[in-house]
């Protein structure tokens, strides 16, 4: 039986934004079959492109966020290159953009403008705080949401500086939602025959993560405030980080056949019947004393692994902290097929992170690297009926620019 095709094929999207959950959204959306083409300004294009890490000219944080897409790049201050974006928009079912509020309304891409063209244009827009509320104009990155979330103010250990969460997790959150948002909306049109604007902030979208600190201070009427607890729960015993004598690792053992079974493991039945640890409320009323228990356990073994060993075996769920070499190697990844190798012009064999969907009957792989700055134009151009004059008349005025071997790129 033939695979279907990717359940978002057909879809035409314009990927007018940069950085982060802009591009890693519209990504998605590539990797689930529609048509993305990213549009960007001469002659840096994204500021993503620029961003480290960086080999022979390239960013590998471009070529992550960017795989599988079209490159446009378009002087939209022409009135002939905005006229071409226009006649793009018509043609399109999406638009995906993550400027400061009424940014793109100056330059003529505002939801209102665009669907005036096409009403049945889904519009996305990504912001700090997004399009409405006192801090609507004021800018912001991932880290700025995560800091004013209140996540931030849980980790790290007590008295201490928080730490910085090393992942952007509100970029990434928020990219994702756009998607299922966009997903929502689609639906939607296929019954109303009308797009609309999705307004996705990164404050939001970190606050709508809690899952436990929100509702233990409202239901306590304010007086349960979540705060640092370094390398574990309290509310949770035992789960956080242990040290091995070669490095670290997690143990999950709060639910209590878990912990039964942890306790058989590193203190016999005794411990296992111990009053103090029978069931959750006991546990995190004896925290410390648990955990001594389990740090004095680990440190003992010969090894992080044979931590993990004996617990596997007693079925204590653990894994061990690993490095981003031990993530790339991990049998388990290379199984999921989490790492995708690529062949890049400059760079040759390159490898770089997948997304996680996985269908039945339909293969989410990337379709091809990130573009080259402007690579798509003809093609682009073409398509939306301008003749070779127009376009070669455009491309020396300007209007399109394309780094150089760009062509050289679209022909292959």
């Amino acid at each position: 039986m033939a695979a279907q095709p990717r359940p978002l094929s057909g879809l035409k999207v314009i990927d007018y934004s940069h950085f982060l959950a802009g591009p890693f959204m519209s990504r998605a959306l590539s990797a689930l079959g529609a048509e993305v083409i990213k549009v960007e300004r001469p002659t840096e294009g994204d500021a993503g492109r620029a961003h480290p890490y960086l080999i022979n000219g390239q960013s590998g944080y471009f070529l992550q966020q960017n795989m599988g897409k079209k490159g446009l790049c378009i002087n939209l201050r022409d009135p002939r290159g905005l006229e071409l974006l226009h006649k793009l928009v018509e043609t399109a079912d999406i638009f995906v953009e993550n400027y400061r509020p009424g940014a793109l309304d100056r330059l003529g891409l505002g939801y209102a403008q665009l669907s005036a063209l096409n009403p049945k244009l889904i519009y996305c827009s990504v912001s700090a705080y997004g399009h409405t509320g006192p801090d609507s104009e004021r800018p912001g990155f991932g880290l700025i949401a995560e800091a004013k979330s209140g996540a931030m103010a849980q980790l790290g250990m007590p008295g201490e500086p928080p730490p910085l969460l090393r992942m952007p997790l509100a970029d990434m959150y928020t990219g994702i939602h756009g998607v299922a948002a966009i997903c929502a909306a689609l639906v939607g049109r296929a019954t109303s025959g009308k797009g609309q604007h999705i307004d996705m902030a990164l404050y939001d979208c970190m606050v709508s993560m809690h899952d436990f600190a929100i509702q233990r201070y409202t239901l306590s009427g304010g007086r349960e405030v979540p705060v640092q607890t370094g390398h574990d729960q309290p509310e949770s015993t035992v789960y956080g980080v242990f040290e091995a004598r070669d490095g670290y690792l997690v143990i999950a053992a709060q639910v209590d056949e878990a912990w039964k079974r942890l306790a058989r493991l590193i203190g016999g039945e005794e411990l296992a019947a111990d009053r103090r640890f029978l069931d959750p409320d006991s546990r995190n009323a004896n925290r410390l004393e648990a955990l001594a228990y389990v740090r004095a356990w680990a440190r003992a073994q010969p090894s992080r692994q044979a931590c993990i060993t004996a617990l596997d075996a007693a079925g204590v769920p653990c894994a061990p902290v690993q490095t981003i070499g031990e993530v790339i190697e991990d049998p388990q990844i290379k199984a999921r097929g989490m790492i995708v190798e690529q062949d890049h012009p400059v760079l040759g064999r390159i490898r770089l992170p997948n997304l996680p969907f996985r269908f039945s009957d339909c293969d989410t792989s990337p379709t091809g690297i990130a573009p080259t700055l402007g690579q798509h134009n003809t093609e682009v151009a073409a398509s939306l009926g301008y003749p070779a004059t127009a376009i070669e008349a455009m491309q020396r005025d300007g209007v399109l620019y394309a780094e150089a071997g760009a062509h050289q790129a679209a022909a292959e």
